[in-house]
């Protein structure tokens, strides 16, 4: 915290560290009674939900509200936000997981007991089948194609214009 003085008063200003290290929780890093939490996104797949206060309502140097309202709606907003994650998780989280592991439980069987195998023998037919239609390609079209291409070689189109 800082003094500043402006008109001839003295107000008191809180800096945004100083702001930062009054939220933060009483107990030092040292005296936790509880371990750290192991880290549930590892593979960080929801760095863009990592909102915070900041993040959300910021004021310009122009603007600025009184301290203690900018205080209470930084509390007021991560009360809220937790509270509110918490409940619908509680609400949701479970039947969510049931859903979604049954789609990937779906999804998996249907890839390794249908579609992996129908890939893998057409694959393993492709040379059979690619000579069987070179063959025929070979044997039909090709002279069908040579005989219409030696017919229509004499063919000479001329434009006339009669306007």
């Amino acid at each position: 915290m800082g003094l500043e003085k402006e008109n001839y008063e003295t107000s008191i200003i809180m800096d945004e560290d100083e702001f930062n290290r009054s939220i933060e929780p009483i107990l030092s890093k040292e005296d936790k009674v509880y371990a750290t939490l192991p880290d549930r996104d590892p593979n960080d797949i929801n760095t863009h939900l990592k909102v915070g206060f900041d993040d959300v309502i910021a004021e310009p140097s122009s603007s600025h509200s009184f301290d203690r309202v900018w205080i209470g709606s930084h509390a007021v907003f991560e009360l809220v936000k937790y509270v509110f994650y918490r409940i619908l998780t509680t609400i949701l989280a479970v039947p969510m997981a049931f859903l979604l592991g049954m789609i990937f439980a779906v999804i998996s069987c249907i890839h390794i007991w249908v579609l992996m195998p129908a890939v893998r023998s057409f694959l393993m037919a492709l040379p059979s089948i690619q000579v069987i239609w070179s063959s025929l390609t070979d044997t039909l079209v090709t002279p069908l194609f040579h005989s219409m291409g030696r017919c229509l070689a004499s063919v000479h189109v001329h434009k006339n214009d009669y306007s």
